[in-house]
């Protein structure tokens, strides 16, 4: 048995190049959209049962916290729409070297930047 295998591999000793950070961003975003969607539907739900539930679900989706998981979403939205995009492409065989990968995940930042500080305009205007 070999003695110098590491028994508990340690993930922060690692440097990922950014398409593959890129990468596992657009799957937290996912997995952040899953149960954003969740919340979205209870408050979909409270707001079509009255006058009263509609008014609850404005005032709690228009206070601080509210407009925060709004952009909050929205922002998991924007990005994981931008890095599907660039997965979409590479699918086709567009920019799969290195190069043009790097490339894609910096574009994919500041596409999706741009694309979060837009939502967060439109949130708090």
């Amino acid at each position: 048995m070999n003695q110098q295998r590491p028994i508990n591999l340690d993930l922060t000793k690692f440097s990922f190049p950014l398409p593959a950070l890129t990468s596992i961003t657009h799957r937290v975003a996912g997995v952040i959209l899953f149960v954003g969607i969740i919340f979205l539907l209870c408050a979909l739900s409270s707001s079509l049962e009255s006058a009263e539930g509609f008014a609850a679900t404005k005032k709690a989706m228009t206070t601080g916290f509210g407009s925060f998981i709004t952009w909050g979403l929205l922002s998991a939205l924007a990005y994981h729409f931008v890095a599907g995009i660039k997965h979409l492409l590479m699918d086709l065989g567009i920019g799969e070297t290195k190069e043009s990968g790097l490339y894609a995940a910096i574009f994919t930042i500041i596409a999706s930047g741009i694309l979060i500080i837009l939502a967060g305009v439109w949130v708090w205007a």
